[in-house]
């Protein structure tokens, strides 16, 4: 519902206040538009869809390997730490064409810049999730003769499942901004490029096409985490309660 007066109130203003298509289009020339160059913007958004799974799945696991350090090896958080923090001050959508110099055109530039930008979020949330166990949960586990891989398996990551999976949707978002970056500096292919060569050519009506197809993908890779989340916290919080009552 909110959507469509979003939608109703743009297409009566910018008939109202008589605003030039090539500045901005109604939403109805935007649909038109869509229709029509619908074969061009279906085979382009599956180019942008791998290189956001797999910079998303990248950061995701390597993240998730750091974050344990972190939270277990005093050393290792002294020694990441300081280089988390400046690669996330880093602006790395500037290196954009560093990476074009390094890894060419095509699938890679836009996968390394993908994960870059989500890789901290996952980092952070999920060694904060790990080291913030309940501290007397931990103590009855070793009162009742548990091993460090039975507490974090049973205890520890269920614990750290909800921290993780905010991390996750907001990975996902920053992964679509990565990949599509990645698609304006060096790629020929993708939503990120359709909407590149559209305003060169100053078709303003395809490249809001374009740019709503990005946005319906992140609706659906974030839904598909919120679903994902869903079954997993509330399962992984079961088996860390069953854990700790039957031991």
């Amino acid at each position: 519902m909110v959507f469509i007066v979003f939608f109703a109130a743009w297409e009566v203003l910018v008939h109202l206040l008589q605003i030039k298509p090539v500045i901005l289009p109604p939403p109805s020339r935007i649909a038109v538009s869509a229709w029509q160059n619908r074969e061009l913007l279906l085979v382009n958004t599956w180019p942008t869809f791998i290189a956001i799974t797999l910079g998303f799945l990248y950061a995701v696991a390597t993240g998730f390997v750091i974050a344990i350090g972190i939270a277990y090896s005093r050393i290792i958080r002294e020694l990441t730490y300081p280089f988390l923090v400046a690669a996330q001050i880093l602006p790395k959508i500037a290196f954009a064409p560093l990476f074009l110099i390094w890894f060419g055109f095509g699938l890679t530039p836009k996968i390394v810049i993908a994960a870059l930008i989500a890789f901290f979020p996952v980092v952070i949330n999920t060694a904060k999730g790990l080291t913030s166990v309940d501290k007397e949960l931990l103590q009855y586990m070793d009162s009742l003769g548990a091993s460090g891989w039975e507490k974090f398996t049973k205890i520890s990551l269920p614990w750290a499942m909800p921290y993780f999976f905010a991390a996750l949707k907001i990975s996902i978002t920053l992964a679509i901004v990565g990949a599509v970056v990645g698609e304006f500096v060096a790629a020929g292919e993708g939503l990120g490029y359709i909407i590149n060569s559209s305003n060169i050519s100053l078709d303003t009506e395809l490249m809001f096409a374009a740019i709503v197809c990005m946005s319906l993908l992140g609706i659906l890779l974030f839904l598909v985490i919120v679903a994902a989340e869903r079954m997993v916290v509330v399962n992984a919080q079961d088996d860390a309660s069953g854990a700790s009552a039957t031991m």
